[in-house]
């Protein structure tokens, strides 16, 4: 069998990740590999902690991408810091609240979990009062759910944290570079973000950050070798020490810090764009990218309401990079979607479990989100509703995003 030369498509997209790669991104991906001990690369992993520090608002000394998608950054901090038989806290608000459920308990976590309706998000109050109640060694919560498009409160609860000594973990990986995200302001031990969302870069590498008190915790985790110490004292220390390899923050902080303990080889392309990709989110600033961010889901949203369309969850909590629309009675979510796709290139997506076939999502994610995408998305939705029969305002949708983006440029 002869196989051909690769050619994807040329596709819109607007998910909620991955999303389109700036292609200024895909250029560097292709500059030439180095040895990941050359000073050349080496110098281009301390470029990068540089800019992550300034992406998240932290002083931390730690701030580095994980090699894996960005469940493996979420694995590598939750992996690290739990002890078998910690308590966590979980709230959760939609699918990804769970994925943290399954990976705490799967590290010998004893869970607690608390359930707020998908669509809303918790008052920082209720999750403070399940706190006191549970007693939990750790509180882990989702920023920003792209299952349901809300975006959780985070200051209170790390306010609350600290001042009870809990460690505060963060998956904001839907949030970073798309919306304002303070570590340090926050009170946040430890984050997690993704390169395949608003940062514009292939899914592949999950920068992480994390303070002291979750450095300390790793530390005394580090497994004690054999010859260096008595039985008795291999036998206390190693039932608690971290039981993954790949995932060892204390052995990646060897790789990252100035020891360069070889613990794995770096994907080299890949650091190489996430490199570029912080360097585009700093060159335009983080202020003016979430001001844009706002901008354009404005337009998105004036759009599909113009067309008569009703939109999913709570308006006061709206994660500005994800649109969730209910899906008309009478249609087929999945049928849509895929006309969207075979006529126009354009690809949004459903969500999950009990919302999926209720609502499509938008995503308008950093390169994604451009002016032309949103024309694009709202012309193209409008003309394959009309086709199935959907009772839609005709042209008001168009009609409405070029009116605010006309008015926007007076």
């Amino acid at each position: 069998m002869t196989y051909q030369d690769l050619s994807t498509p040329l596709r819109t997209i607007l998910t909620p990740g991955p999303v389109e790669v700036d292609p200024r991104v895909l250029r560097v991906m292709s500059t030439p590999i180095v040895g990941q001990f050359d000073p050349a690369f080496t110098g281009i992993m301390n470029e990068v902690m540089d800019m992550l520090r300034v992406l998240f608002k932290t002083k931390n000394q730690w701030a580095f991408p994980v090699d894996g998608t960005s469940r493996s950054g979420i694995e590598a901090m939750l992996c690290s810091v739990i002890k078998p038989g910690d308590v966590v806290l979980v709230p959760v608000y939609g699918r990804f609240g769970n994925l943290l459920i399954e990976i705490c308990e799967r590290h010998g976590a004893t869970v607690e979990v608390i359930e707020q309706e998908w669509g809303k998000v918790f008052d920082p109050e209720e999750i403070i009062q399940a706190m006191d109640q549970v007693k939990p060694d750790i509180v882990a919560l989702v920023h920003a759910e792209t299952s349901t498009g809300r975006m959780q409160s985070l200051k209170e609860v790390g306010q609350a944290c600290r001042e009870n000594d809990i460690l505060f973990i963060v998956d904001a990986v839907a949030s970073v570079g798309g919306v304002d995200v303070r570590v340090d302001e926050w009170c946040i031990d430890g984050l997690i973000a993704g390169t395949q969302k608003c940062l514009s870069v292939p899914s592949g590498m999950a920068p992480l950050t994390y303070n002291d008190r979750i450095e300390k915790r790793i530390t005394e985790r580090k497994r004690v070798e054999r010859g260096i110490a008595t039985e008795e004292e291999l036998k206390q220390t190693n039932d608690q020490f971290i039981r993954s390899n790949y995932f060892d923050l204390s052995m990646l902080q060897d790789y990252w810090g100035p020891r360069r303990l070889n613990h794995h080889t770096e994907a080299t392309s890949m650091l190489y764009a996430l490199r570029e990709g912080l360097r585009l989110v700093l060159d335009e600033g983080l202020e003016e990218r979430f001001t844009r961010h706002k901008f354009h889901e404005e337009a998105l949203v004036l759009g599909l309401e113009a067309m008569g369309l009703e939109l999913f969850g709570d308006a006061s909590v709206k994660l500005p990079t994800v649109t969730c629309i209910r899906v008309p009675d009478g249609l087929d979510a999945d049928t849509v979607r895929g006309m969207l796709l075979d006529l126009f290139g354009i690809e949004i997506a459903s969500s999950f479990g009990p919302l999926h076939g209720k609502i499509w999502r938008i995503g308008t994610m950093g390169y994604s989100c451009r002016r032309e995408n949103i024309l694009a998305v709202l012309s193209a939705l409008e003309g394959v509703l009309l086709h199935h029969g959907a009772s839609i305002h005709k042209g008001k949708a168009l009609e409405a995003a070029i009116n605010y983006y006309v008015k926007a440029n007076e």
